[in-house]
């Protein structure tokens, strides 16, 4: 596949890139003078101009069930390269992210990832597996909010579900925090297509789960049932019921 959207997307970047790499690197470089929320607005600015350039607004649905603690962590289905800059727009507050080495080594990928303090994983190597889960599950314990793919990569799969990897809900089973379920929908025609027309992205943050509920259950049962929940939600969405229905937020002009 070609990817003109995305080509185009870097190539709008390009001057916006000679400015805010070199601040971004800053804030990196010297956190200790940025709160986590100073270092997010950031990320968020640079996030919001990408999606600017791609030509993709975002309908929210389902904010009331984000938790208003911290220390959640976010599963998500994947379809391509906007969708971990669509729901942390729609989240609109600090949270990490679970990234793919090769994405988040991209040029401004890879400063959204260390503003955000996000960890990268290398998804061919088992102990640098182990590690990034490990990573997650500390900060998550420390109250972090972190998003995660539990399909790892994506393909030509646009919104149809992948099978789910159940290693990364040790993650949860380890810190005992919330598990929040959510639904993109749309999501590869912002950056993982080949026109140029608006395109308009849905985000849907489904009712949390807590550990009350998943303790007893193994990693392969709590993937089984986030699963389940974002499959339904899915056909929901297919059979028209958000067609004319008013979203939470809409993240640019729809």
């Amino acid at each position: 596949m070609l990817n003109l959207r995305f080509k185009w997307v870097v190539a709008m970047n390009g001057l916006y890139a000679l400015f805010t790499v070199p601040m971004a690197n800053h804030v990196i470089n010297h956190k200790e003078k940025y709160s986590e929320a100073q270092r997010f607005r950031l990320a968020y600015r640079m996030i919001n101009h990408m999606r600017r350039c791609s030509r993709t607004a975002t309908r929210v649905y389902g904010m009331e069930n984000i938790p208003k603690e911290r220390g959640c962590i976010f599963y998500s289905n994947h379809q391509g390269k906007y969708d971990a800059l669509g729901i942390l727009l729609a989240l609109n507050r600090p949270c990490g992210v679970l990234w793919e080495k090769k994405q988040a080594n991209r040029l401004l990928s890879k400063q959204v990832c260390r503003l955000l303090e996000g960890v990268d994983i290398d998804l061919t190597d088992m102990r640098d597996k182990v590690r990034s889960i490990h990573k997650v599950t500390e900060a998550v314990k420390d109250g972090r909010d972190f998003l995660i793919f539990p399909e790892g990569g994506y393909t030509n799969n646009h919104n149809e579900l992948q099978q789910f990897q159940s290693g990364c809900f040790s993650c949860s089973l380890r810190s005992k925090g919330p598990v929040v379920p959510v639904v993109i929908y749309d999501s590869y025609k912002a950056m993982n297509s080949n026109t140029f027309e608006k395109v308009i992205t849905q985000v849907h943050f489904l009712k949390a789960i807590f550990y009350e509920e998943y303790g007893s259950l193994t990693k392969q049962q709590l993937a089984d049932l986030v699963k389940s929940r974002i499959a339904e939600k899915l056909e929901e969405i297919k059979a028209g019921l958000y067609k004319d229905r008013n979203p939470d937020l809409v993240i640019g002009r729809a």
